[in-house]
């Protein structure tokens, strides 16, 4: 038989199965038609990818292969998301949420729970490198204590993903800080600290905006008597003996001890199960498992805390894990097929500053989060298409990292058909339109990334030199960077700057 040549679609032919897959979720979610998810439109996007691909030299094997490629490196993330909905389950059982939410309903107040519930959100995702285990635990608390203060969830759980997703960039521990220092090829902390110049502004103008929302919340809305039920309905169906709360210091512990992912919560499963056994008492084996697998199912006679409490089970993220599924095998069916080398392989040609090389990377990473479904396709897939042009202008490789996760990492959690989106609407019960207005720190930061690469501000050079805020380049030391490329980065900068097309350092 012979070999069928393969060869790359053209611009329009790239741009069908995302049309398909775009066009399919808005007619539902738009249209108000009674079917909202997107576990078809991805069914039928992938059928038309693999046409696609097969019409330009593609078998059903190598578009089979792609997608298990992809798939398969999710795996991991597959498995820690069926060990959370554990997690959130045995965190119910134990009473360490639920206390959480009585003491929390105690000391907060409408006024600072915003800006407070959001830095500790921050520090929870920092401690754990995950966003996902932040809402989770702590992030499912706070939605039920801003319900009992008169705060809108809405509002509340753009807060609890601003501080969790802040964090999780912070965090040496996080996968996707990680996996951005990785393809960019850069150190791991080069990276952290290049992210200081935009995640963190941005954090602060969250914060301000928080604080203002918290001061101008308006004091009829807060039904001290709803609050007081709540505290006093935990206390009679739970033991609220501050110990409980204990299994979220095991959580931070296994992670700052670098456990393993799925080992680390594995451990706080256990611990929490245990805590269950010895502080929540009436609970047999087959309690528990029941719990951990279809969720609790506490009957408290409170409306606001029975919605909050019925979360978790391992049953319960089946949804979360088909959507998943599809949504990396759709984004690997697009790689293989040549639709994403299409759609941007001719772009870069075009960019001739830093502004629009720092736009053309945020908007790609914002494409594959949209179209591809998956943050790890928003950083993986732009590092190769971009990372000569960097090298070209003469930047260190952590400023095409930190512009990766500016919006490969945060706007991943703004589309429910994403697997962040899908999961955190899952967990928090919040649909990510409804929170996306209020998510000021992913909302906000790579608008501020562009805006400051177009100034020639928040600027990371080859050499090491750093242009800030107000213009001034700083020597500094050079980022992690394959000996070769920074050679070639190096005498590219010293060429623009002899050119006046790069600023010079200031004493």
């Amino acid at each position: 038989m012979e070999k069928r040549q393969v060869k790359i679609p053209n611009f329009f032919v790239a741009l069908i199965p995302v049309i398909v897959m775009m066009g399919l979720m808005l007619y539902g979610l738009v249209g108000k038609k009674d079917y909202h998810d997107a576990h078809m439109p991805l069914i039928i996007a992938i059928v038309v990818a693999c046409i696609v691909g097969y019409l330009h030299g593609h078998s059903f094997s190598d578009m089979l292969a792609g997608m298990l490629e992809r798939l398969n490196a999710t795996m991991e993330a597959i498995l820690i998301l069926c060990t959370v909905g554990l997690l959130v389950s045995s965190f119910m059982i134990s009473g360490t949420i639920p206390t959480l939410i009585y003491y929390g309903l105690d000391i907060l107040t409408p006024k600072l729970f915003l800006p407070v519930g959001c830095v500790l959100c921050a520090i929870v995702g920092l401690a754990c490198g995950s966003s996902w285990t932040t809402t989770a635990t702590v992030g499912i608390a706070f939605l039920a204590i801003g319900q009992g203060l008169g705060i809108s969830p809405a509002i509340t759980a753009g807060m609890i993903i601003s501080g969790a997703y802040v964090g999780d960039k912070f965090s040496p521990l996080s996968d996707t800080t990680n996996l951005a220092a990785a393809v960019s090829e850069t150190g791991l902390f080069d990276h952290v600290i290049a992210m200081t110049s935009t995640t963190g502004p941005t954090f602060l103008i969250a914060m301000v905006i928080y604080t203002i929302i918290g001061i101008n919340v308006d004091p009829s809305s807060y039904d001290a008597s709803i609050a007081a039920e709540m505290r006093n309905t935990i206390a009679k169906t739970f033991n609220t003996n501050p110990l409980v709360m204990l299994p979220i210091l095991v959580v931070i512990v296994a992670c700052v001890m670098k456990l393993p992912g799925l080992v680390g919560i594995a451990v706080s499963v256990f611990t929490g199960v245990v805590f269950a056994v010895i502080f929540q008492k009436g609970l047999g084996l087959t309690d528990i498992f029941n719990m951990l697998h279809y969720g609790p199912s506490f009957e408290t006679g409170n409306q606001y805390l029975d919605g909050i409490l019925k979360k978790g089970g391992m049953d319960h993220q089946m949804w979360t894990i088909n959507l998943i599924l599809l949504a990396v095998a759709y984004g690997g069916a697009l790689e293989r097929c040549g639709c994403v080398e299409a759609l941007f392989g001719k772009l870069k040609n075009k960019l001739h500053n830093v502004g629009s090389l720092v736009l053309a990377t945020l908007l790609t990473s914002l494409f594959c989060d949209a179209a591809m479904g998956d943050q790890f396709l928003g950083i993986g897939v732009p590092a190769p298409l971009y990372v000569d042009k960097y090298d070209e202008m003469g930047l260190g490789r952590n400023m095409m990292s930190r512009t990766l996760e500016d919006a490969g990492t945060l706007w991943a959690v703004m589309f429910p058909w994403t697997g962040c989106g899908a999961y955190q609407y899952a967990t928090l019960g919040i649909h990510p339109f409804t929170y996306f207005p209020f998510a000021f720190v992913n909302l906000v930061n790579p608008i501020y990334a562009a805006i400051t690469a177009f100034t020639g501000r928040n600027i990371f050079w080859a050499d090491g030199s750093y242009t800030n805020l107000l213009g001034r380049t700083k020597a500094g030391k050079p980022a992690g960077c394959p000996e070769e490329a920074h050679k070639i980065a190096v005498a590219n900068l010293e060429r623009l700057r002899a050119e006046g097309k790069a600023p010079q350092i200031n004493a």
